[in-house]
């Protein structure tokens, strides 16, 4: 969460179904993007409950496994 925070990120802690609600800004965007991210080890697999989730969301999610993972997950959404 530190590395998001860093990089102007609004991050909650959701828990269920996934693990992060994070919001960012782009420099000069009128609005924020919203995504959720789940946050696994490098062995973590993911549950019954989040597979059934991921299967009807529509929104944007993303399963990162580090730090670096979830900045690029978020810079990658911000920058399109």
């Amino acid at each position: 969460m530190k590395a998001l925070r860093a990089i102007g990120c609004c991050v909650y802690v959701v828990g269920l179904p996934l693990d992060l609600l994070v919001s960012y800004r782009r420099p000069g965007a009128a609005r924020a993007d919203t995504l959720l991210l789940e946050v696994k080890d490098a062995d973590g697999r993911l549950t019954k409950t989040q597979i059934d989730f991921l299967s009807q969301w529509i929104g944007e999610t993303h399963i990162v496994r580090s730090p670096a993972e979830a900045v690029a997950a978020v810079l990658g959404k911000a920058m399109r």
